[in-house]
């Protein structure tokens, strides 16, 4: 088990817990909200088997690493990151995001810059701006969240069963793509997340990403599924042409939020195709 100090609350070490497998060019996979880094499983075979070095890590406050209750910002988030990849030692690599992790791509290159880093993928991701405001009429009330961090504090636990629910559009994928024994496993990761990075992320959500946009000078590929019931397309992914210089829209036919797994050889086809151009 890897392990790299990231911060300190109270005279504690915040650890991050990372893998790091194969290969080659480096590839780092950050997963969404309430998973963790085995959120990857189906693109983590597939790219290990195309050659690539494959890192994945777990959020703080969330899987094997260290749960504190500071740091639920994409500054922080970002420098979480960049303190894992001066760590490794990386360069040359491909950042890939998905939901959450999204913003932690964005804002890292916009921080960081692409010194590290040749490409990035964003995956049903969170930019450019999902709270509607005056200067943002395309976004999502903000009544929205309050309701979604209402629900956290009142039964965290029930509150899953909505959101996998449409993490997977379960009515309608439930039993063919997506069996109960996967939503299961995801129930028992996030339950083990720590109660208080479960509620503080949904604000994290909310961050205006439409600055740091413009400073992503690498190739970057948007993948998201046409079905999202959590981060809808028109108001995500179909306003980043034109926000990224190298932009490269991929969607997914009836793809839920979480497409990486319903929808993988799909997903796994885009990634290797970018990766090897």
């Amino acid at each position: 088990m890897s392990r790299v100090v990231v911060g300190s609350q109270n005279n504690a070490d915040i650890e991050i817990y990372y893998e790091d497998h194969g290969a080659g060019q480096p590839v780092v996979l950050i997963h969404g909200y309430l998973l963790n880094g085995h959120f990857w499983e189906r693109q983590h075979h597939a790219l290990l088997a195309a050659g690539y070095r494959v890192i994945t890590y777990d959020r703080r406050g969330f899987g094997r690493s260290s749960q504190p209750t500071v740091g639920y910002d994409y500054d922080t988030l970002a420098a979480d990151l960049n303190t894992l990849l001066e760590h490794l030692q990386l360069h040359d690599a491909t950042l890939v995001g998905f939901s959450m992790g999204s913003g932690e791509v964005v804002r890292y290159l916009s921080t960081y810059g692409s010194g590290r880093v040749r490409k990035a993928v964003l995956i049903s991701g969170l930019p450019p701006f999902v709270l509607k405001t005056a200067d943002n009429p395309e976004g999502i009330d903000g009544q929205v969240f309050e309701d979604l961090k209402a629900a956290v504090l009142a039964d965290r636990y029930a509150f899953y069963t909505g959101f996998f629910q449409n993490l997977y559009n379960l009515d309608e994928l439930g039993g063919t793509r997506v069996s109960d024994e996967v939503v299961q496993a995801n129930v028992t990761v996030a339950t083990g997340a720590s109660p208080y990075a479960t509620h503080a992320c949904i604000n994290t959500w909310l961050t205006d990403f439409r600055g740091d946009l413009p400073n992503i000078d690498i190739p970057t590929l948007v993948l998201h599924g046409t079905a999202d019931r959590i981060l809808p397309m028109e108001v995500t992914a179909q306003r980043l042409p034109g926000l990224i210089k190298d932009v490269q829209l991929v969607t997914v036919e009836g793809g839920p939020h979480n497409f990486v797994w319903s929808h993988a050889e799909e997903v796994n086809r885009a990634l290797l195709g970018f990766l090897a151009t």
